[in-house]
């Protein structure tokens, strides 16, 4: 019988924030109204998406005419990448730059685009998941139409140096999109200082429900548009707005832009306690980079552990965890994030990810703690490759 119940896996989804269904719930009940209708309940509906457009801007320093809404970050990162390389402001370029450890949004449609004819180089990051300035220097290229490299990485947390990427880019005379699905919300974004074009973002990562994301386009910037209607969000995403979920985006928005600096800090502070006591832990290494990393993301390595059991035996504790060798899909293969940092197919399979939320308390780490260490003893016990030190 579990003691308690703890969720630790913020950067799968996160909580609906009170506020957030408080804002939201009269849009699903008595403020219905479609905001393209002339009548005064569409017109409540219409104003109720422009203030959550400007509320989603102010967090990443954007006008509001540079926001557009979509059904999730997955939709904003295919929207980026398919719709401005098959723009006509693109002239004809067909060369996509991106990571070998983005989300499988990027990734498989950067795959799908290869079938299509354009051409894709997947640059290597290094030992801690950042991409190498010089080697995307020698990648970009006369034909290079795009650049979308991920903000923060959602399996180990490290946070890319964006700012100088973008100002690269910028030089180079590249458009530089990226995913930001982890970090918005959580840690400073100015796509004016940073130089982004364009940037993807999504609502249930931020205390907003799932179903709702965005994408920023920077002003002048005319990716085709990714799907085709009614012609909602100025032709770019056409389809009868979710209202309450873009009013609850919007809330989620603000209310970041407000907490988020005394958040980061709290949640630094709960991560150096779980990650300097799971370290502890022999043979059981940090993954990412120790420094440069989401605020309440801590992701590690177990020896001799398969990950799989490792988040299995977690839940039967009442703890929410994930892993990224589990081979639910059918693959057998570890995580690409860590095998593209440079881990061992071995070492892979014991992966685990604890991500914390502004709800979790030092209470909830010391569970943690003493539930993953019986766990991990529990698991060595019973394998068959497992040598104390």
């Amino acid at each position: 019988m579990q003691d308690r119940f703890v969720y630790a896996d913020n950067a799968a989804t996160t909580p609906v924030a009170a506020e957030v269904l408080e804002k939201m719930m009269p849009f699903l009940t008595t403020q219905y109204g479609n905001p393209s209708t002339l009548y005064t309940l569409g017109h409540s509906s219409h104003d109720a998406v422009e203030e959550a457009r400007k509320e989603v801007a102010l967090l990443m320093n954007a006008q509001p005419e540079e926001i557009f809404f979509t059904g999730c970050g997955s939709e904003s990162d295919n929207m980026a990448l398919r719709g401005w390389l098959h723009s006509p402001q693109n002239k004809g370029k067909r060369h996509l730059i991106t990571t070998a450890i983005e989300h499988h949004a990027i990734l498989y449609t950067a795959q799908a685009l290869e079938k299509e004819g354009f051409d894709v180089t997947y640059l290597p990051v290094d030992k801690n998941g950042m991409v190498e300035l010089d080697k995307l220097a020698a990648a970009i290229r006369p034909d290079t139409a795009l650049v979308s490299v991920m903000f923060a990485n959602n399996e180990i947390g490290t946070i890319n140096p964006i700012g100088k990427i973008g100002a690269l880019c910028r030089e180079k005379g590249v458009i530089f999109h990226t995913d930001a699905v982890q970090a918005y919300g959580h840690v400073p974004v100015d796509v004016k200082a940073m130089n982004i074009d364009m940037l993807s973002l999504s609502g249930h990562k931020i205390n907003a429900p799932k179903g709702v994301g965005a994408i920023y386009i920077r002003k002048g910037l005319s990716p085709a548009p990714f799907i085709t209607g009614g012609g909602q969000e100025k032709g770019r995403r056409s389809g009868t707005e979710n209202v309450a979920g873009i009013v609850a985006l919007g809330e989620a928005a603000r209310l970041k832009r407000i907490h988020m600096e005394k958040e980061s800090a709290y949640l630094r502070s709960l991560s150096k306690k779980l990650i300097d006591r799971v370290l502890k832990l022999p043979q059981t290494i940090l993954t990412g980079h120790p420094t440069e990393r989401l605020p309440g993301t801590c992701s590690f390595c177990i020896n001799a552990i398969e990950g799989e059991s490792l988040v299995l035996m977690l839940d039967m504790n009442g703890i929410c965890a994930s892993t990224g060798s589990a081979c639910s899909t059918g693959s057998l293969d570890p995580s690409h994030v860590l095998l593209g940092i440079g881990l061992s197919h071995e070492i892979s399979h014991g992966s685990l990810r604890l991500t914390l939320g502004p709800q979790n308390t030092e209470e909830d780490v010391d569970y943690i703690l003493e539930r993953l260490e019986q766990v991990v003893t529990t698991l060595r016990a019973m394998s068959p490759i497992w040598h104390a030190e």
